[in-house]
Formats: C-alpha cells, sequence, structure tokens
C-alpha cells in the first residue's frame, strides 16, 4: 500500500539503459514467482512428510505452526533491517541464505538423519529469512511502477497473480512429486527456487540502483545506531499502524481468517486428501485449482479493479472466497465438484490481496514501508499457528466433518463486518502520496 516516492531510489542513467522499467518491473515479478513457488512446494510436502513418518496429525500441526510462527516474528522485527539494508540487497541475502536452510532438510535426512527438533529447527529458521525478502519485493513495487507508467493497483494485481501462479505450479507438481519420489526431492527444488530469485534480483536491479529502502545513504545501510536506534525505528512502525483505523480493521479481520486459512490448509485439507480422496496428487489439484481462480482473480482487478468501489469488490469477494471452501468439503460432494468449488472461490479470492496491498502503499510513507508492512503482516498472521495448532489438536480425536462446519460459520461472521462496519469505507479514499519520513 505504498504509494510512488519522490525518486531518490530511481537508478541512474546508465542502469537505467541496461533494462527497460517494465522488463524490471517484470523481473521482480518473476522472482517473486519463483520463490513463492519453492514455498508452496514446501508447504504440500512438510505436512504430508509428518504425516507419513509420524501418523500423527499433532505433530503436523506443530510442524505446520513452526513454519508460520517465523513470520509473525520477522515481520514485526525484521522491517526495521529490510528499511535500512535496502530492499535489493535483503531480497537476495534472504533468498540465497533459505536456499541453504531447506537444502539442509534433505541433506540431512539422506545421510546424518533428520529428527523432528532438527527439522523444526530448519523450518523455523526458513521462515525468519524468508519474510524479509517477501516484504522486500513488495516495497520495490512503488518505483518500479511508477517508472514503468504502471498504475498501482495493476501492480500489486500482478504481484499477488504472480503469488497465486506460483501456488498454482508449485501445489500440484510437489504433490506428484511426493507421492512419485517423495518430500526430499521437493525440497532440493525448492531451495533452487531460491537460488533461481536471488540471481533474478541481483541482474534485474544493478547495483547502481540506490539500495536503501528509506533515508539511509549508499554504503551506511544497516547502521542503526545500535539497540536504542533499533527500538526507536521499530516504535515508527508501530506507532504508524496505531495511528490508523483502517489498518487496525485490516489487521484483526485478517488474522482470524488467516487463522481459518492456515488451519485449512495446513492441516484440514491434507488429512482430507489423505483420508477421503486420493492423497497427494489430489491435494495439489484442489490447491492448484483455488490457485488458478485466483491468478485469474488477480489479472481481472488489475485490468478493472480501479473502475469500481474497492470496498464492495473486497466485502463480496472474501464472502465467496471464505466460507463456502469449508461447506462444501463438509458436503463430500466428489474431487470433481471440490476442483470446481476452488477455482470459483480462488477467482473471488484474487481480487483481495491487491486491494490490501493498494491500500496500504498509498498510506505508508515510502522510508518505512518495511517497517509498516511487517508490523501489518505479523499482525495479519499471528492467527495462523493457534488455527493450525488447534486444528491438528482437534483431529487428534474430534470430527473432520464437525471441525469444516465450524469454521465455515465462523468464516462467514467475520467476512460479514465489511459490509456492517463504516471504517471499511477508507477503503475508497485514496490519499496523496505520502511524504517520506526521517
Amino acid at each position: 500500500m505504498h504509494s510512488p516516492g519522490s525518486g531518490r531510489h530511481l537508478p541512474d542513467a546508465h542502469a537505467r539503459q541496461a533494462l527497460s522499467p517494465r522488463t524490471r518491473l517484470w523481473a521482480v515479478l518473476a522472482a517473486h514467482t519463483t520463490s513463492t513457488a519453492g514455498n508452496a512446494a514446501t508447504a504440500i510436502a512438510l505436512p504430508l512428510f509428518v504425516l507419513e513418518s509420524t501418523g500423527s496429525t499433532a505433530l503436523m500441526g506443530v510442524i505446520g505452526a513452526a513454519a508460520i510462527a517465523p513470520v509473525v516474528i520477522g515481520g514485526v522485527f525484521g522491517g526495521v533491517l529490510v528499511d535500512h539494508f535496502g530492499y535489493r540487497r535483503t531480497s537476495i541475502v534472504s533468498d540465497a541464505i533459505g536456499a541453504a536452510t531447506i537444502a539442509a532438510v534433505p541433506l540431512l535426512h539422506l545421510t546424518l538423519g533428520l529428527p523432528f527438533w532438527a527439522l523444526l529447527t530448519l523450518v523455523v529458521a526458513t521462515g525468519l529469512l524468508d519474510t524479509p525478502g517477501q516484504a522486500a519485493r513488495h516495497a520495490l513495487l512503488p518505483e518500479l511502477a511508477d517508472e514503468a507508467g504502471v498504475a498501482l493497483e495493476r501492480a500489486t494485481g500482478w504481484m499477488d497473480a504472480a503469488e497465486r501462479a506460483a501456488r498454482l505450479i508449485g501445489a500440484p507438481i510437489a504433490g506428484a512429486l511426493v507421492s512419485l519420489l517423495g518430500a526430499p526431492l521437493v525440497l532440493v527444488v525448492d531451495a533452487l527456487t531460491f537460488v533461481a530469485a536471488a540471481v533474478l534480483i541481483a541482474a534485474s536491479l544493478p547495483l547502481a540502483r540506490q539500495d536503501a529502502g528509506g533515508d539511509v545513504e549508499p554504503g551506511a545501510a544497516g547502521v542503526l545506531g545500535g539497540a536504542r536506534g533499533y527500538v526507536r525505528e521499530l516504535r515508527v512502525g508501530l506507532a504508524f499502524v496505531r495511528g490508523d483505523r483502517l489498518l487496525l480493521a485490516v489487521i484483526a479481520m485478517v488474522a482470524l481468517t488467516n487463522a481459518f486459512d492456515a488451519a485449512f490448509s495446513s492441516v484440514v485439507l491434507p488429512v482430507y486428501a489423505t483420508q477421503r480422496l486420493g492423497g497427494g496428487i489430489d491435494l495439489g489439484l484442489l490447491v492448484g485449482a483455488f490457485g488458478g481462480g485466483a491468478v485469474i482473480g488477480a489479472f481481472a482487478f488489475g485490468a478493472v479493479g480501479s473502475r469500481w468501489s474497492r470496498r464492495r469488490i473486497f466485502a463480496v469477494a472474501f464472502l465467496l472466497a471464505g466460507a463456502p471452501r469449508f461447506a462444501l468439503l463438509a458436503l463430500d460432494p466428489g474431487l470433481a465438484v471440490l476442483l470446481a468449488g476452488a477455482a470459483l472461490s480462488g477467482l473471488a479470492a484474487g481480487a483481495i490481496n491487491p486491494i490490501l496491498g493498494a491500500v496500504q502503499l498509498e498510506r505508508v510513507p515510502a522510508g518505512t514501508r518495511a517497517r509498516v508492512a511487517g508490523v501489518v503482516g505479523a499482525g495479519a498472521w499471528a492467527g495462523m499457528p493457534i488455527g493450525i495448532l488447534g486444528a491438528g489438536l482437534w483431529l487428534e480425536n474430534g470430527s473432520l466433518i464437525t471441525l469444516l462446519i465450524t469454521l465455515a460459520i465462523s468464516y462467514l461472521l467475520i467476512t460479514l463486518t465489511p459490509a456492517i462496519f463504516p471504517i471499511w469505507r477508507d477503503l475508497d479514499r485514496r490519499p496523496r502520496t505520502p511524504t517520506a519520513q526521517h
């Protein structure tokens, strides 16, 4: 939700000649797609690996929560570092280190052995390091879009479509590979996607581009002034969010729905696919169908969304994307109907993140993007570990159908709020470009 900055972060004349502005934008989108595809593969492989090796849905919930919790921590505390070290640099380093931690999983599994505590440690480390890279690529969008002459809403729509496309590609391939060759090979592919993403960013955004996210001069990035300076900068992001009622409403709503979504994708759907469908391949198809619909929805919003009320699109999209997914699974209609329902839900969901992304980019000053995005993202993700753990514990002794019905009703009640509370009218208010804060 950032708007184009003042121009001080633009590349010099030599860098401009290297690649066209639109090529740079598409290269960043390609890097984001590649990295997200690897994450989607891991999201499929890890739960099935734990379920197959331990037979415990509780441990599957633990590993799912371990993948999410670092995102919350890294979002809050990593935003300051991203703003100071620079968006380009952070993205490259995050992906490079993430490749090493992911590659360590199959390497240990095939050589020395991989006890559960070691797997847990590597999953936590990967989540901590991945979050800053994701935030950095999002923070690059306003200037890249401005240089390329692309509307910010269209750029955020493309970014969300890139993420959705990654899940569309990554999930079915991961499901098939897990069924045919096992989880370790999927994790090898994931590590390679991190390497590819780092190379794309390094090649498309030359070092000539100022590599600081905020007010740090080139060569001085990362000088935070010690612990006190770090805390002071962190408070800037927290204070901004506290003072923005719409961002607080977004955090509250998305935190709850994300908890349900995380329980759905990390525990409920893998268990459902194992017990009632054909296992990993059908799981990958369902995730891919939802992702395919969301890709189309995100591109459609990017093309025409700026012409209509954001609030109305957001409210309708959330109603269609949420509760129907859970209710349809509870009806157990068969794979063909489930695939159609997943695609339609994804189509509606495709408009949600571009709206939220554009709103945040419009409201947040350029120099504090990663800090504010980190706080918003951490708040939105805070309930996900709880949702995953809760679903895993529920299914140890409880009914899958009862859980699906409970989640469907809860999701429906929450997604009615944008149509009821006045604060959501601010989705349609486009503030002026904020100036950078020092």
